[in-house]
């Protein structure tokens, strides 16, 4: 990765978030996914935290060391040439100034923005870790996209009919504190969607969850950016299952031999050293 690209690379993220544009992120969880991801079409590459975990052999939920993490995202950064957000959890820490130094070390290893998000815990304290994030970038003079999501409706924080107001009250209190954008997993209504577009400043982010609008319809409710969590690594985990089953059990090759990414394409995406 040429560190020089970082700059122009986050002003880009941003663009990709301009009003009117919906910004497909399909999640990567190493450098292979994320070099197949791009060379597919992506303009830009998300990480998910559970994938990456998995793909190292942890659970989610900052199960993953820290700085096998960073590893990881620097391997990503390494071979693809647009813009890497960062699932970041609750940022490995309740001390803001810890997840902004943390957060200076993505940013280090090419990451132009970070993912985190409030879970259980009451909303105040993502909001500080917003503004340490956004003070730390700013004193260095650097550029990172604070994506803030909000558990409401995935943990079911409050009672149905509350959920959007609860959700606004957490984008204004999280935009107040320097965030760039609202992810909102697992909401799904239209209805519930565009109140949340019309109510909120914050580019809206929702998750492809089953039951979910196509993405033509989302941009028409205003949303801006829709990611897919660990889908696309549960995706391809299925298909390496299938084919597993069938050569144990079956002895025969069906699923195996029904892929079409090859060795030669995929060595093709890398360049020798």
């Amino acid at each position: 990765m040429d560190h020089a690209s970082i700059p122009a690379r986050a002003q880009q993220f941003r663009a990709l978030h301009a009003l009117g544009r919906l910004l497909v992120l399909p999640n990567a969880w190493d450098a292979a996914s994320a070099r197949l991801i791009e060379a597919s079409g992506a303009e830009a590459i998300a990480t998910s935290s559970a994938a990456v975990a998995w793909a190292q052999g942890y659970r989610d939920g900052e199960q993953l060391p820290f700085d096998r993490l960073v590893a990881a995202v620097e391997a990503i950064t390494r071979v693809v040439s647009v813009s890497v957000t960062v699932d970041f959890e609750r940022g490995y820490s309740d001390d803001p100034a810890m997840v902004a130094a943390a957060i200076g070390r993505l940013i280090d290893v090419g990451a132009v923005g970070v993912n985190l998000e409030d879970g259980g815990a009451p909303p105040e304290l993502l909001a500080r870790k917003i503004a340490a994030v956004r003070g730390a970038v700013a004193a260095r003079g650097v550029d990172v996209f604070i994506n803030a999501r909000t558990d409401v409706y995935l943990r079911g924080l409050v009672p149905g009919d509350r959920a959007v107001a609860e959700t606004l009250a957490r984008a204004r209190l999280y935009e107040d504190a320097g965030s760039d954008g609202l992810f909102v997993p697992k909401v799904t209504a239209p209805e519930e969607i565009a109140a949340i577009v019309r109510g909120c400043a914050l580019p809206l982010n929702v998750m492809a969850v089953p039951g979910i609008a196509s993405v033509a319809e989302l941009r028409g409710y205003g949303v801006r950016r829709l990611s897919v969590g660990p889908g696309l690594a549960e995706a391809a985990l299925a298909a390496a299952r299938r084919a597993c089953i069938e050569l144990l059990e079956q002895g025969t090759y069906a699923s195996l031999f029904a892929c079409d990414v090859t060795y030669a394409e995929m060595n093709g995406l890398f360049p020798p050293r």
